[in-house]
C-alpha cells in the first residue's frame, strides 16, 4: 500500500511525521520505504542521516538504467528503507515527476508501506503518484491557525488538500503536529474536522524539543527518544494508523 504525505504549509512537520510513522511500522515488522518525493527541496535523508550517499532517487530519475533499488538504505536504527533525494542542483533540473509515479508502482509489490514524502502545498511532484496511492495523510500544525480563524484554515487547508485525495479516490486522515493547545481546544478542533469534513483525525502530536534534535542526529523520535511525549504521540498514532489502514483492507 502507499501513503502520500501531505502538508498545507511549510513547517509543519510532515517530514518528521514521515519519519516516524514509517519508524512505526518497521518497528512492527512490515517492510516500510519511505520515499523523498519533495524533488525541489528533498530533506527526508537529513531524518535518517542519509544525506551523502551514492546514489539517490534524483539518479533513478535522471539514469533510467539504473536500478530503483540501488537508491534505497536501510536505516540500521530504525529498520526503515529510504529512498533520499538529492540537494544537488544539477541533479534536480530537468527530471520527470511521471518517472516517480512508476517507480512507486516498480516497488509497491517489493515493500508491504511505501510512504511518500510530499513538497509542501499543492503536491505537484507527487502528483502523478496519487494515481498508484491508497491513503493521503494531510498534516496540519494547529499552533499556527488560532481558534477565531479555524474555519479558514479547514478551507485552505484540510478541505483542499482531502478535495486533493478525493479526487483519486484515496482514504484520506489528519495528523495535528506541534500542538501547543489545551486539550479542551484540540478536542473541539478534532471534532470539528471529524464531523464537517468526514476525515478521521489520526494523531495529535504536542510540540517537543526533543524532535529538532533528534533531525539534528538523524534518528526520528521514536528511537531517539522513545519516552518523550512527541514520540509516544507518535507510536499512538502508529496505532491508530495501522487500525484505520486494515480497516479497509479487510
Amino acid at each position: 500500500m502507499v501513503v502520500v504525505v501531505v502538508t498545507g504549509r511549510g513547517g509543519a512537520g510532515k517530514t518528521t511525521t514521515t519519519a516516524n510513522l514509517s519508524t512505526y511500522f518497521a518497528q512492527r515488522e512490515y517492510r516500510v520505504l519511505a520515499i523523498d518525493g519533495d524533488l525541489y527541496l528533498p530533506n527526508l535523508g537529513f531524518h535518517f542521516a542519509l544525506e551523502n550517499v551514492n546514489y539517490t532517487l534524483h539518479s533513478v530519475l535522471k539514469n533510467p538504467d539504473l536500478d530503483p533499488e540501488w537508491a534505497i538504505y536501510k536505516h540500521p536504527l530504525t529498520g526503515v528503507y529510504v529512498m533520499p533525494g538529492s540537494s544537488n542542483l544539477q541533479e534536480v533540473l530537468g527530471i520527470s515527476t511521471k518517472k516517480l509515479k512508476s517507480i512507486v508502482e516498480q516497488l509497491k509489490n517489493k515493500f508491504g508501506i511505501i510512504f511518500v514524502d510530499s513538497p509542501t502545498g499543492i503536491p505537484f511532484d507527487t502528483l502523478p503518484t496519487f494515481e498508484v496511492a491508497d491513503y493521503q495523510l494531510i498534516v496540519v500544525e494547529i499552533e499556527r491557525s488560532p481558534i477565531y480563524s479555524f474555519e479558514k484554515m479547514v478551507e485552505n487547508e484540510i478541505e483542499k488538500l482531502k478535495a486533493l485525495g478525493d479526487e483519486y479516490d484515496l482514504k484520506v486522515g489528519v495528523i495535528f503536529n506541534k500542538v501547543r493547545e489545551s486539550q479542551d481546544v484540540i478536542a473541539k478542533i478534532v471534532e470539528a474536522v471529524e464531523s464537517e469534513l468526514n476525515v478521521p483525525v489520526l494523531g495529535v502530536i504536542p510540540y517537543d524539543d526533543v524532535v529538532p534534535e533528534s533531525v539534528n542526529v538523524g534518528i526520528p523520535v521514536l528511537v531517539y527518544k522513545p519516552k518523550s511525549d512527541a514520540a509516544l504521540a507518535f507510536y499512538e498514532a502508529g496505532q491508530v494508523m495501522e487500525e484505520w489502514i486494515f480497516e479497509f483492507e479487510k
